[in-house]
């Protein structure tokens, strides 16, 4: 299996992400909760802190390759900052979207932030032509072709 085909996971950081996971931000965690699990967004499952490349996303969709991140204070130095960028055009080349949040927007606006992630879920769904797998569990099956 080639790493496109499994979203480019990295096996080495899965200790690390899952030590991620069960310390989330305040920001990460309002997210999760009521955005992104809270029947999922549209249907699609998103995964939380989800080793890609040599990076750990904060929220990944693998079926539409959206990767979303949830930046704290920090990401505001100029250093972190330049890390992020190299960090998002890594991921854009491999063909990921990614939208990036501040803590305060997530915890001030959910909102606006659940619209946004919305918006580009509708996009990339149009976009790459995937429905969610939920929704093809529900769909009847097809017809059988007629003819002779």
């Amino acid at each position: 299996m080639n790493s496109s085909t499994n979203h480019y996971y990295n096996k080495n950081l899965k200790v690390n992400a899952q030590k991620l996971r069960s310390n989330m931000t305040k920001a990460e965690a309002c997210l999760w909760k009521y955005v992104l699990r809270a029947g999922g967004m549209k249907g699609f499952t998103f995964r939380r802190q989800r080793p890609v490349l040599q990076y750990i996303a904060d929220f990944m969709c693998k079926e539409l390759k959206l990767i979303i991140e949830v930046d704290g204070i920090t990401h505001t130095f100029e250093e972190v900052a330049k890390r992020d960028e190299i960090r998002q055009a890594n991921l854009e080349k491999a063909g990921f979207t990614v939208i990036r949040f501040a803590d305060e927007e997530v915890l001030k606006h959910i909102n606006s932030v659940q619209w946004t992630i919305e918006q580009q879920v509708v996009r990339l769904m149009n976009e790459h032509d995937v429905i969610p797998k939920t929704r093809k569990r529900n769909l009847p099956p097809p017809t059988p072709a007629s003819g002779g």
